[in-house]
C-alpha cells in the first residue's frame, strides 16, 4: 500500500513532460527550504525531539500554507474560483495540441488582433450575433501546445473589488481598480508583454473559462467558420432600441446588453425569447461542468512555475493588508512597489527557464489525494458532533461513534508499540504519548519526496511547505481529539482504566469546536454545496458575474468618445461601458443582495424554462 502511494505521488505523466518543453526549469538561484522534521522509516524515529510535535502548537497567525494549498487544489475549478473571486495565483501552462477554441462575432472576419476565445461553444455562441439576429461562429484547433498564463479566481469578472489585480501587475505594473472595464487595452498590453516570452494567450474565468488569444494565426488552425442561425430572421431583440444606432470606439459593449436582454425576455413566450433564455442559461451550465476537480482539463498547468501572492516571502507587504480581513476580502491591492518588482522578476524567470529540470513530483495529484483522504471524513465528523441530547447514554454512544471515525482516519499510523498511560495523567504533556502518531500522520505524504529537494524549483519548495503545514494541522487536531477519546475510555482498541467518569458532554462540545475551527482554517470549497440537493430540473449555483451582481457594482458611464460604428462587431471582452440610459436594464432585477454577492452561497436554480434565480 505504501509503495503504491509513493508511486502515485512521484508519477509524472506525459502531459507534464510536454509542459517541461514549454516551461523548462532553471534551479540555479534556488534557496534551500528546510522542511518539517520527517520520519526516517529505516531507523527508530521516535527518539528525536518531540518539540515540533506538541499538540498545543497550532499554525502561526499569519501562516498562508492552508491558503496556498487550497488555491492550488482549486486551480481551473469553477466552483471554488466563483466562491473566492479574487485570485492570488499566476501559473504557466499549455493548451494541448488538438484542443478546440471558439470565438463568436457579428461579421465574417477572423480577428486580426488579440481577442477572446472560449473553451466551450455555449459561451462563445452568445457573441455570434449580427444585424439579422444571427452571426458567425469560429472554431479553432491548436496545432501545437499553446503557451499560456492562467490567472485564478473569477479573473474575467469586470468588477473593481480585486478580480483583476494580478493581471494589472503584468499589464500595467500596478493595480488599477478603476480600469476594470478597460478590456481592450488590457488584452493588448498583456499580449505585448508576453510576446517576448512566446506567450500565446492568457486563461481566465467568469461564467466559464476563456483564453485571451494574442494571435489568431499562430499555433491555431481554422476548423470551421460558420454563419449560424440563432434567432428568427425577422427580428433581432438584442439590437439597442434607440432612435439612431450607437456605436463604440472599438468594438461595442453589446455583450452585457445581450445578457440583459436574454434575462429580460427569458419568461416571455416567443420563440426568440425562449432561445435567448436557453442560451443565457447554458453559458452558466457549461461553466458548471468544470465545477470540481480536475476542473477544465484543456488547460494544463505547470505547478513547478507557480507564482502565488500568498507567498509571504515573495509579497510580505500583503501580510498587513490581509490582517483582520475575511478571506472574501483578500486581494492584491496594497502590494508594495518593491514586491511588485519581485513578483515580476520571479514570473519572468519562470517563463524564461531554459532547461527542463524539476523534481518530477505530481503536485496536483498529491494535493488532491490529501483532500480526498480527509474531506469526506472531516465532514462526517462535523455531522456526528452536531448533536445534542439530554440523555447521557445517547451522548455516550454518539461520542463512541465519533471516536471510531477518528481512529479510522488514523488507522495507518496506530503503532503497536504505543503505550497509553494511566487515565490519571494530566497536564500539558498528558497526551504526548500520541505524538509519534501525530508525526507519522503529518509526514507520511512527504517523508520520501523531500529527498527530491535538491531538484525542486522555488515554486515546488512553496508547494512542499503548503502540503506540510496543511497535513500537520489536520493531524495535530485529529490525533489530539483521538487521544482525548482514548484517555476517556471511548476506544475499544486502546482500553484504559478510568479513575472517574469522564465528562462526555464537555468533550463532545470541545471536539465540535476543534473540528469547526479546523474546517474553517482549511476552508475547502468541496464542503460548499446545495443542501438539500437540487432536483433533476435544477442545478446548484453560486452568484457570479455578470449575473446577480448588485446594482452598486454597475459599470461606469460611457466615455465621452461614444461614437457609433459596427454595433454588432462584438467579442468576449467588450464590456467596456454601460448600455445607454435609453436601453432598459432589467438584468439587474436579478441582482443578489450585497452580502450574498460578497459571500456567495449555493442555491438551486432551474435548468429549464421558466428560468430565474
Amino acid at each position: 500500500m505504501r509503495s503504491y502511494s509513493l508511486v502515485a505521488a512521484l508519477s509524472l505523466g506525459s502531459t507534464a513532460l510536454a509542459l517541461r518543453d514549454q516551461f523548462p526549469v532553471n534551479t540555479a538561484d534556488e534557496i534551500h527550504v528546510q522542511p518539517l522534521d520527517t520520519v526516517n522509516l529505516n531507523v527508530p524515529p521516535y527518539s528525536s525531539s518531540t518539540e515540533q510535535w506538541r499538540f498545543e502548537e497550532g499554525p502561526p497567525e499569519n501562516a498562508t500554507g492552508n491558503l496556498i494549498f487550497d488555491t492550488v487544489h482549486s486551480l481551473l475549478q469553477h466552483w471554488p474560483n466563483t466562491r473566492y473571486r479574487n485570485g492570488h495565483n499566476i501559473v504557466p501552462g499549455v493548451i494541448p495540441t488538438g484542443t478546440l477554441l471558439y470565438h463568436g462575432t457579428g461579421r465574417n472576419t477572423i480577428p486580426s488582433e488579440p481577442d477572446w476565445t472560449a473553451t466551450d461553444p455555449e459561451h462563445s455562441i452568445n457573441f455570434a450575433r449580427g444585424s439579422d439576429g444571427n452571426g458567425w461562429h469560429l472554431t479553432l484547433a491548436a496545432t501545437r501546445p499553446l503557451k499560456v498564463l492562467y490567472f485564478d479566481g473569477s479573473s474575467a469578472a469586470k468588477i473593481s473589488e480585486g478580480t483583476m489585480d494580478t493581471q494589472d501587475l503584468i499589464a500595467w505594473e500596478e493595480v488599477q481598480p478603476e480600469r476594470h472595464f478597460d478590456e481592450r487595452r488590457r488584452i493588448k498590453d498583456l499580449c505585448r508583454w508576453g510576446k517576448e516570452f512566446g506567450i500565446d494567450g492568457f486563461a481566465r474565468m467568469e461564467m466559464d473559462f476563456e483564453i485571451m488569444l494574442c494571435d489568431f494565426t499562430a499555433g491555431v488552425e481554422v476548423v470551421s467558420f460558420l454563419h449560424v442561425q440563432l434567432l428568427p430572421r425577422d427580428e433581432n431583440p438584442y439590437l439597442p432600441r434607440l432612435s439612431s444606432p450607437p456605436h463604440l470606439p472599438s468594438p461595442p459593449p453589446s455583450d452585457s446588453d445581450f445578457r440583459i436582454r436574454a434575462f429580460e425576455d427569458m419568461h416571455s413566450g416567443s420563440l426568440q425569447n425562449r432561445q435567448a433564455g436557453i442560451r443565457a442559461f447554458e453559458v452558466m451550465h457549461s461553466g458548471s461542468w468544470h465545477n470540481r476537480y480536475p476542473g477544465d482539463s484543456r488547460i494544463v498547468l505547470d505547478l513547478t512555475g507557480l507564482v502565488s501572492l500568498y507567498d509571504i516571502a515573495l509579497a510580505p507587504s500583503l501580510v498587513p493588508v490581509r490582517a483582520g480581513l475575511e478571506r472574501w476580502d483578500h486581494r492584491v491591492l496594497g502590494i508594495s512597489s518593491n514586491d511588485i518588482s519581485k513578483v515580476m522578476r520571479k514570473l519572468t524567470e519562470v517563463i524564461s527557464r531554459p532547461h527542463p529540470v524539476n523534481s518530477g513530483i505530481d503536485w496536483k495529484t498529491l494535493i488532491h489525494v490529501i483532500v480526498d483522504r480527509y474531506a469526506d471524513r472531516l465532514e462526517l465528523m462535523e455531522y456526528l458532533l452536531n448533536f445534542t441530547s439530554s440523555d447521557s447514554q445517547e451522548v455516550l454512544q454518539r461520542a463512541k461513534l465519533s471516536q471510531t471515525q477518528l481512529r479510522v482516519m488514523l488507522t495507518p499510523y496506530l503503532l503497536d508499540s504505543i503505550v497509553v498511560p494511566s487515565a490519571g495523567a494530566s497536564g500539558v504533556d498528558a497526551l504526548q504519548w500520541a505524538s509519534p502518531i501525530f508525526r507519522l500522520c503529518a509526514t507520511t505524504h512527504t517523508s520520501v519526496i523531500i529527498n527530491q529537494i535538491p531538484f525542486m524549483t522555488p515554486s515546488e519548495h512553496l508547494l512542499l511547505k503548503a502540503v506540510e503545514e496543511t497535513t500537520r494541522e489536520i493531524c495535530r487536531v485529529t490525533t489530539e481529539m483521538w487521544a482525548v477519546g482514548v484517555m476517556s475510555g471511548l476506544d475499544a482498541l486502546f482500553p484504559v482504566e478510568l479513575n472517574r467518569e469522564p465528562d462526555v458532554t464537555q468533550m463532545m462540545n470541545d471536539w465540535k469546536q476543534d473540528i469547526q475551527k479546523l474546517m474553517s482554517w482549511l476552508d475547502w470549497s468541496i464542503w460548499i454545496k446545495c443542501q438539500p440537493g437540487c432536483g433533476p430540473e435544477e442545478m446548484c449555483y453560486l452568484p457570479t458575474w455578470p449575473q446577480n451582481f448588485p446594482r452598486s457594482k454597475r459599470p461606469p458611464p460611457p466615455p465621452p468618445s461614444w461614437d457609433p460604428q459596427n454595433i454588432m462587431d462584438t467579442s468576449e471582452g467588450d464590456y467596456l461601458t454601460e448600455p445607454p440610459a435609453e436601453i432598459e436594464d432589467p438584468f439587474f432585477s436579478f441582482e443578489a443582495p450585497m452580502e450574498e454577492w460578497r459571500k456567495p452561497q449555493p442555491k438551486c436554480i432551474r435548468r429549464l424554462s421558466p428560468y430565474g434565480f
